[in-house]
């Protein structure tokens, strides 16, 4: 069993590794537990949008968020989390942290067994198409997400192919990194 962790102090340490494209780590890695708790930094720098099969609770230790999702009828929505705020996310929802500079939060995922299947979907950033650019599935087996994304990241942002949408012709781009909400 892990001894408690003072959260500030944990953060005041460990700044320097939350960085973009994701910003995550591992707040605890006991591998007998049943969750995977990361401390999330800002800003960050992803246009896609995860699937977990499990739900996930957000905590917005400082500064607000946007987790872009898309709902279960396929309209794209916004939902602002709050400095202070927590929010549970419904498994199998596509969802876009968008998190800005010197905010922080905290994620919990369950951590996932040899039968559960993540996903990252790229969707057409141009707002009169949206249709799906480029999908990668993949299994979860570590338990620092954030090291497992970046590599499909780079693959999406690495090749042209990826980001061109086959219905619009529309050539998505690498996303800058966001000081600030919009």
């Amino acid at each position: 069993m892990l001894p408690p962790i003072n959260i500030n102090k944990w953060i005041e340490e460990n700044k320097s590794l939350l960085q973009p494209p994701v910003g995550a780590k591992l707040l605890y890695t006991d591998i007998d537990s049943t969750f995977v708790v990361m401390i999330v930094g800002g800003p960050n720098q992803r246009t896609d949008y995860h699937v977990n099969e499990t739900d996930e609770f957000f905590y917005q230790f400082k500064g607000d968020m946007i987790l872009k999702i898309v709902d279960k009828d396929d309209t794209f929505r916004d939902i602002y989390i709050r400095e202070g705020e927590t929010f549970i996310l419904p498994g199998n929802t596509p969802h876009s942290p968008q998190r800005y500079k010197d905010t922080i939060g905290l994620v919990l995922e369950k951590k996932r067994g040899p039968e559960n299947i993540d996903k990252l979907l790229w969707f057409c950033d141009n707002k009169d198409c949206r249709k799906l650019l480029f999908s990668r599935s993949f299994h979860v087996d570590d338990l620092d997400l954030g090291k497992q994304l970046t590599p499909v990241i780079n693959e999406f942002y690495g090749n042209e192919e990826h980001r061109t949408c086959k219905h619009c012709n529309h050539i998505s781009q690498k996303p800058s990194v966001n000081d600030h909400i919009k």
